[in-house]
C-alpha cells in the first residue's frame, strides 16, 4: 500500500494552516469579478470552489496564490491578516496552484520542470531530484519521462507534472483548477486517493472544478460560486440537482441529439501514418461525411490528436493519403485546408487558438481578410461588439484574450471561425467547461452540423460524445480499434475498447 506520507519533504511536520478569505473583491474596472466573497479553508479538508466559467472562481484562487491583487477584503492564516501580493509570497506561505493552463516552461525537460523552485543554497545532484520525480511519479500512478521536452507532452501530462512540482515543494495549502481534465479515470481515482490522503495528514486541498461528480467523490464541503458572489454552501453528502441550481438558476438542459443525413464525403484518410503524442498514428483510414458529428475515443496520446493535427493539415504524414472533398491535401498544410473551408480549435486556447497580449477587437482584425495592408478598426470593433453579444462572452472588445475565463475564451474561439465551415476539427472543445457552457457550445456546433458542416472531435468524455456523436471513432495504440453508430454505442462498449482495444462484436 502506497504511503502518502512520503509525498513531498518533511512528511511528517504537515503544520495545520487554516485561512479565511473576508469580504474580497476585485474590480476590473466596471466588471466585479469577486463582489465580497467571504469562505474559510479549513487544515485537513479538501474544499470545492463551483460555479460557471466566469464566475469568478480562478479570479478568487489568484488572488489567494498572488496572481492577482484584490480591491479590497481581507485574507487571514491562522487569524493574522497577511498580504499575499506576488506568487513568491504566496509560496513562502506554503500555498500553491495547479492552474487550468499549466504554468511551465515547454522548451525545458520535464526534470528541469520538477526542479524550479527547489534548487537552494544546498548542493544537490541532479539526479537527486530525478530519483525523488520518479518516487513521487510512481505513488501517483504517473508516467512520466524526466529526459522528455514538456512542449511534447499532453495538457493531461503537463498538469501531472505540475502537481508533482507542487507536492515536492511542500505545498501546504494546494489549490487544484480543473486537475482530472486530460487524464484516465484510474489516474483520477489514484490522484483522489492521494489527495484524500494529503487532507488527511494536514493538508488543505481546494478543488476548483465544474464537474459534479469530482466534487461528490473528494470533498468535505462546497463553496458555489455565481456572477461573483457565493450563492450557495453545502457539505457533504452532496445534493446534486441543489448544487446545479446554485450554479446557474435553473437546471441547464442539454443538447437534442439529432441523428444526422449524412452527405458526401468532406474529409478523408487512407493507410495515414504519422508521428505524435504516445503512439503516433499507424495506417489510419476513415471518411468523415457532411452533416455528421464523429467523436474521437481512447486514452490521451491514442492517437486522437495526431489524427486531428494530420487531418489539418498541421502535421506531415509520413505516408498515406488525405483528400478533402476529392482534392489531394498532402502537403498543402493548414493554409490548403483553411483554404478549402477547413478550420481547426486546439485544445490549448491560449498557447495555439489565440494570442496573449491582443484584445479581443484585435484577434477580430487577425480574422478578417484584408484587401489591403490597412486595418479597419471600426469594422473590427463593430465585429467585436456583435460576437460578444451574439456569443454570451463575457468581457469588453478592449479586453486581453488570456484575461477571459476558459468557458469565454472557448466562445471567443467559435466566434472566430467561418460562418459556414466545410469542415470543423476540434480538440476537446469543452475542455475545462462548467456543464452550462458545454451545453451550449455543443448546440452552437449542432447548428452548424446542421447546415452540412462535417465536425470531428476529441473528447476524454465519454458521456460527452455519447450525447451528441452521430458515430465514434476509437483509437488504441495508435490504431483505430472500432468504428461505431450511435445507435450501437454504449459507455460499457466504448470503455472497454478504449481501456483495452478490444472491438465490439
Amino acid at each position: 500500500m502506497t504511503d502518502y506520507r512520503l509525498i513531498g519533504r518533511s512528511p511528517n511536520r504537515f503544520y495545520l494552516m487554516q485561512i479565511d478569505l473576508k469580504n474580497i473583491h476585485k474590480h476590473y474596472g466596471s466588471i466585479r469579478a469577486n463582489d465580497g466573497i467571504s469562505l474559510i479553508i479549513r487544515p485537513g479538508s479538501i474544499h470545492g470552489i463551483l460555479g460557471e466559467n466566469g464566475a469568478g472562481k480562478s479570479t478568487l484562487m489568484k488572488i489567494l496564490t498572488g496572481f492577482a491583487r484584490k480591491t479590497s477584503g481581507s485574507t487571514l492564516i491562522d487569524d493574522q491578516p497577511v498580504d499575499i501580493d506576488t506568487p513568491a509570497i504566496a509560496a513562502q506561505y506554503k500555498i500553491g496552484m495547479l492552474h487550468q493552463e499549466p504554468l511551465d516552461f515547454t522548451a525545458l525537460s520535464v526534470l528541469d520542470n520538477f526542479m524550479i523552485g527547489q534548487i537552494s543554497g544546498v548542493y544537490q545532484k541532479k539526479e537527486t531530484y530525478q530519483v525523488e520525480l520518479m518516487e513521487t511519479s510512481a505513488q501517483l500512478g504517473f508516467e512520466l519521462d524526466p529526459d522528455v521536452q514538456v512542449h511534447r507532452l499532453t495538457v493531461g501530462e503537463r498538469q501531472q507534472l505540475e502537481i508533482l512540482r507542487l507536492l515536492a515543494l511542500n505545498t501546504r495549502v494546494l489549490i487544484l483548477d480543473e486537475p482530472t481534465t486530460g487524464i484516465s479515470r484510474n489516474q483520477k481515482d489514484i490522484l483522489f486517493t492521494g489527495l484524500k490522503a494529503l487532507a488527511g495528514a494536514g493538508k488543505s486541498v481546494i478543488l476548483v472544478s465544474h464537474k459534479l461528480e469530482d466534487v461528490i467523490a473528494l470533498c468535505d464541503e462546497v463553496t458555489v460560486m455565481r456572477q461573483g458572489k457565493v450563492s450557495g454552501r453545502m457539505t457533504a453528502p452532496f445534493h446534486t440537482d441543489r448544487l446545479l441550481k446554485m450554479m446557474f438558476g435553473t437546471l441547464p438542459s442539454p443538447p437534442v441529439h439529432r441523428p444526422a443525413n449524412p452527405g458526401k464525403v468532406a474529409i478523408a484518410l487512407d493507410q495515414v501514418t504519422a508521428t505524435g503524442g504516445r503512439a503516433g498514428l499507424e495506417n489510419c483510414s476513415a471518411m468523415i461525411h457532411e452533416g455528421e458529428i464523429v467523436g474521437l475515443a481512447g486514452l490521451e496520446g491514442s492517437g486522437q490528436g495526431v489524427f486531428l493535427r494530420v487531418a489539418a493539415g498541421l502535421k506531415r504524414p509520413i505516408r498515406g493519403k488525405i483528400t478533402f472533398k476529392g482534392e489531394m491535401l498532402n502537403g498543402t498544410g493548414y493554409y490548403g485546408f483553411k483554404k478549402r473551408g477547413g478550420a481547426f480549435i486546439p485544445a490549448s486556447r491560449i498557447e495555439e487558438g489565440l494570442i496573449p497580449g491582443l484584445t479581443i477587437t484585435e484577434h477580430f482584425c487577425l480574422n478578417e481578410k484584408q484587401g489591403s495592408f490597412f486595418t479597419v478598426w471600426r469594422a473590427a470593433l463593430k465585429r467585436a461588439k456583435e460576437c460578444i453579444a451574439q456569443f454570451n462572452i463575457k468581457g469588453r472588445p478592449a479586453i486581453d484574450a488570456a484575461a477571459l475565463s476558459g468557458g469565454n475564451q472557448q466562445r471567443l474561439l467559435l466566434s472566430l471561425l467561418p460562418l459556414n465551415p466545410t469542415v470543423l476539427l476540434l480538440e476537446n472543445p469543452t475542455r475545462g467547461l462548467d456543464l452550462g457552457s458545454a451545453h451550449w457550445v455543443w448546440r452552437h456546433l449542432q447548428e452548424h452540423a446542421a447546415r452540412g458542416t462535417a465536425i470531428v472531435f476529441s473528447s476524454s468524455e465519454l458521456d460527452e460524445i455519447l450525447m451528441v456523436a452521430d458515430r465514434t471513432i476509437v483509437f488504441y495504440n495508435g490504431t483505430v480499434v472500432t468504428d461505431i453508430p450511435a445507435h450501437k454505442a454504449d459507455a460499457d462498449t466504448l470503455g472497454r475498447a478504449v481501456a483495452g482495444g478490444e472491438r465490439p462484436q
